[in-house]
């Protein structure tokens, strides 16, 4: 009967732990799910706005480019005396 007496104290510990687990864990997941909906609504909101940068990101490399290649020709082309050092060119830092 000991034997029977201890499993019964032991099963009342897990069912007293199992209950208070299953009367919280609701709680807890829907916490955790309300983060995480904010946290998948900020990240999408991040990555429209990376799609817009890289959006106008490509419109102006081609810009860029040719208006680098146009400033290199006109440099080549552009007569220099003697007396006057080159300039060096200032390139934009972004």
């Amino acid at each position: 009967m000991e034997i029977f007496g201890g499993f019964m104290v032991m099963m009342s510990i897990i069912g007293l732990f199992l209950a208070v687990v299953w009367l919280i864990m609701p709680f807890v997941v829907f916490a955790i799910k309300g983060k995480q909906d904010r946290s998948l609504e900020i990240l999408e909101g991040i990555d429209k706005r990376l799609s817009v940068l890289e959006q106008q990101l490509n419109v102006l490399q081609p810009r860029q480019a040719a208006h680098e290649s146009t400033a290199a020709d006109t440099a080549e082309t552009a007569p220099t005396s003697p007396d006057q050092t080159p300039r060096q060119e200032v390139l934009p830092l972004a």
